[in-house]
Parts: structure tokens; sequence; C-alpha cells
């Protein structure tokens, strides 16, 4: 690497750390004054640091919205798809992968349970990718609401509806919001039988750069084959599943599950900032 991109980029590096005046990056990176202030003004012009009224140097806005871009061309469909895999492959149950959109969740990826007896989907329709389905009912649209602020989750309550889909559907506004206090403390969510009364699901958030939910990871099974006590056991699974996608996302995840199960490293993460 050219001595001089070395310098600039370990620069920009130590401005990540709080902003600096000409002496301390000068010192950061081991240069003449003069050399430190040439690099940080071809920086500058290219909105890379910008320098404030106190005369210290700071990150730039060109450098948060390149950072932006590159976070947007990541798709967490492509970065999910491979544990989405090995879940299926483990367990032989349908596995998705979803988010939430204004009070649906809208299915971006699924692994196909082939049960002994069901030569297609034993779903059929109901969660085919680019499906929708309501958010209340599901596991999925619980721990994503579970993660909203509370003034957007408020006014998502005030215009929600509660249909009797199955007799286990949660009927009402305040009986929800119970379930997504309990959603929230122990961070995952079930679906007993509440929007198809032959399916049980469990779900658990994926999270994003700044530590909220994303999308939301999945496992169903049909009643007949699992119950809800039985896919529980699943859950240490599930969440190393959806803390490893986190991670690999480039995430904030909440540190329980990987290092124990499927050796994901935290301190990898914590070594590229």
């Amino acid at each position: 690497m050219s001595q001089t991109v070395d310098r600039a980029l370990t620069i920009l590096a130590s401005l990540g750390e709080g902003p600096a005046s000409l002496e301390q990056a000068a010192a950061r990176i081991g240069v003449h004054k003069s050399t430190a202030l040439r690099l940080l003004r071809t920086l500058q012009e290219h909105g890379f640091v910008h320098r404030q009224s106190d005369q210290r140097y700071r990150l730039g806005g060109r450098l948060f919205a390149l950072a932006h871009q590159a976070l947007e061309g990541i798709d967490i469909r492509q970065v999910a798809a491979p544990y989405l895999a090995v879940l299926n492959e483990r367990y032989g149950h349908t596995v998705h992968l979803s988010v939430l959109e204004e009070d649906e969740v809208l299915y971006l990826d699924k692994v196909e349970a082939k049960y002994p007896d069901h030569g297609r989907s034993w779903l059929g329709e109901a969660s085919r990718i680019g499906k929708r389905a309501p958010a209340v009912a599901t596991a999925a649209g619980k721990v994503l609401l579970a993660d909203l602020p509370a003034e957007k989750l408020a006014a998502f309550l005030e215009g929600a509806d509660f249909p009797a889909r199955t007799p286990q559907s949660i009927r009402g506004p305040e009986e929800f919001r119970a379930e997504l206090t309990e959603v929230r403390r122990r961070g995952w969510a079930v679906d007993q039988a509440e929007y198809q009364e032959s399916v049980n699901c469990i779900a658990a958030p994926i999270a994003g750069t700044e530590g909220t939910a994303i999308a939301a990871c999945s496992i169903s099974a049909p009643v007949r084959v699992a119950s809800v006590t039985e896919l529980s056991k699943l859950l240490p699974e599930l969440l190393c599943t959806v803390e490893a996608i986190s991670l690999a996302y480039g995430g904030s995840p909440t540190p329980r599950w990987c290092e124990n199960r499927c050796g994901a490293k935290h301190e990898v993460r914590a070594s590229r900032t």
C-alpha cells in the first residue's frame, strides 16, 4: 500500500475516535505537522474530513454518505441465506426470513420443509417469498414490532385490527401490548396457532448496525409435527442463528449464543472498527 494512502486511512480511523487537532493527528501517524496538514487538506477537499470552528478535525459527511451506501448495498437475504439453509437442514422445519412493512411482515426468503407425506410445501401459498402476513398474528411480526420506538408502536396499535383468525388469536391492543412486553424481555416470540390453526412458529430478531431489529428469522412447523413446547427446544439454535446473521451483516446483536454454539466471534467484528 502507498505510504500516503496508508497515512490517510490511519488518520480517518483515528478521527473515528473523536475530533483531533493538527498536532494530535500528526502524532497519531508519526509525521511532521506539515505532512499531516497536507493529508488533512486533501481529505477535507473531498469531504472525508471537516475542520471545525475550534480548528480540530472530525470525520466529514462524505464518509458517512459512502458508509450508508455500502450498507444499503448489503442484501440481508443474501447474507442470511446460508444460515437459514443450515437451520432447515439440521431440524427439517420450514425457515423464513421476513421484514416489517407497515402493518404486515413481508417474507423475503424461505427454506421449505419436506415432510414425508408432503411432496410440496405443507404451508402452500401462505408464506411464499413475496407474500405478506399480518404482523399482529405472526411470531416474526411480534419480534419486529417489539423493537419499535414507543411512539411508533403506539401509533401502530392505535390503528391495528385484531380479528379472530383462529381461536388462539390475540383480540385487542392491550393484550397485544402485554405480549410484546414479554417478547422484548425474553428476546423471541411465539405464534401458537394464532394465524393458522395448523401452524406453530417461533421467531427471533436480526439486529442491524444500530442494534435494532431489521429482520426476523422464524421456524414454522405443523401443529401435528411439533408443539410449541417442542419448537421451543430449538430456541438456542434459533438465537444463535440470528446472532450469527447479525454479525455477518455487520450488526450489533446482544452477545449470548454464538461463541458457545456456532463459533461466531464478536471480537472479530470489534476488530474491524
